[in-house]
């Protein structure tokens, strides 16, 4: 009886795959994985439970993960040079719950990034933070609109005693002040979170910032964006053992219980890529970002933060108010197989949230399959046709992405020896 409904289902799948493959893809928040990160999901861990640590489960018959998940605590270790990690989160917002659950109690008051500074809805009152206290202040902002002003904040620090300070962006071009704020951190007791979800892997690339070498007391992040892994999260810390069990107990059995072993097994994959081809990806990403911010402005958008060079992640935003807005600009724009998301900018209203001047950019995708600056360019050209000429650009669109259809960075290009063995412990 319902077998149409399961083929329709299949070939719903089929028409996303082909249709996503002939677009450009600048949402800043998606990568995509290598095929052999890929070919292990939906294996047999698909159907399988292990809550707890390796080693320490409440389930028998969980060695074999138990090896994989120990092998991808250590690589992240390594990777981040920090003395602590969980991997069970299976969200980043699931991982910021899991610390906010043990930190902020009602009353306490929290300091974020507001929602037009870039700050991500679960540090909001509307998400994650709010669950747990409403006193919650914004930093304040330089005039440029893309960084915290230090003084202002230390001053409102001062006075408001915050519990927990959360740096970190949805919409984040430039490194967070972390330096200048943890020794006040320290000194006051205050728990200073970065959240790198969005630029996990170009510090993972040594690109980006250190927040933990820089004084940050956790760091939490989403392990698909940057890092190009599962859809997954993650915490690390530099903490104690005694503190680190109050950080454990978060996450499990706080936010999550089983930890979708699937997805775990194919980032310890993508884990692997990113200690072997990070360096060279997170360099290549934010050449890209910078480079098609220079295209944009030269061709006369009003790329952001002009005057600071742009970027120094893989995120750009640009005001399209002079074409309608970033709603009806990412619309016209999917139209032309470009897809990317509106934007608050710095200093507009919440009110204008479904309707704001702005676009955010993200090159992560795009680089991952193979481009440069020279396709930059030719992106641009296309932002210029499509918005200033008022030229259809699908069909070239789709005929440009033709050749950036492998997945680069990677182990791809090796096939797997299908070693039943014990292999070294690299």
């Amino acid at each position: 009886m319902y077998e149409r409904n399961v083929t329709r289902i299949e070939n719903l799948v089929r028409k996303q795959n082909a249709w996503r493959s002939a677009t450009i893809n600048l949402i800043a928040s998606e990568n995509v994985l290598s095929n052999r990160a890929r070919e292990v999901m939906g294996s047999d861990f698909v159907h399988r439970y292990a809550e707890g640590h390796p080693g320490e489960r409440y389930y028998q018959g969980t060695e074999i993960i138990d090896e994989i998940e120990a092998r991808l605590k250590k690589r992240m270790k390594s990777l981040f040079r920090c003395r602590q990690v969980d991997v069970r989160p299976i969200s980043g917002t699931l991982s910021n719950d899991a610390i906010f659950s043990q930190y902020i109690n009602p009353g306490n008051v929290v300091m974020v990034n507001s929602t037009p500074g870039g700050g991500h809805i679960s540090h909001h009152r509307a998400g994650s933070v709010g669950k747990y206290t409403s006193n919650i202040i914004n930093f304040p902002l330089t005039p440029d609109g893309y960084h915290i002003d230090v003084e202002r904040t230390l001053e409102l620090a001062g006075v408001f005693a915050p519990k927990v300070m959360i740096l970190g962006k949805s919409l984040f071009l430039f490194p967070e002040p972390v330096k200048e704020l943890s020794s006040f951190c320290k000194e006051r007791g205050i728990i200073l979170l970065y959240d790198a979800a969005h630029v996990l892997g170009l510090i993972a690339g040594k690109t980006f910032q250190d927040p933990l070498e820089e004084g940050a007391f956790i760091m939490t992040g989403s392990t698909h964006k940057t890092f190009f892994g599962s859809q997954r999260g993650i915490v690390l810390s530099n903490a104690g053992d005694k503190e680190w069990r109050k950080i454990d107990k978060g996450a499990f059995p706080g936010s999550s219980s089983n930890h979708h072993l699937d997805t775990l097994v194919s980032l310890a994959i993508s884990t692997y890529e990113m200690m072997e081809f990070g360096q060279e990806y997170a360099r290549q990403t934010i050449a890209n970002a910078k480079y098609l911010g220079q295209k944009l402005h030269d061709l006369g958008f009003k790329v952001q933060a002009a005057e600071l060079g742009f970027t120094e992640s893989h995120q750009l935003a640009v005001d399209v108010a002079d074409f309608g807005g970033g709603d009806e600009v990412a619309r016209h724009l999917t139209d032309n197989n470009i897809i990317l998301n509106m934007n608050l900018l710095p200093f507009e209203p919440l009110s204008k949230v479904t309707s704001p001047a702005g676009i955010r950019l993200g090159v992560l995708e795009m680089t991952r399959v193979g481009m440069k600056e020279g396709e930059m360019e030719v992106i641009a050209s296309f932002f210029k046709k499509c918005l200033v000429d008022g030229k259809y650009v699908g069909e070239e669109v789709t005929e440009f992405r033709k050749p950036f259809q492998k997945v680069q960075y990677s182990f791809d290009h090796l096939e797997s020896d299908g070693e039943s063995g014990t292999e070294p412990d690299n």
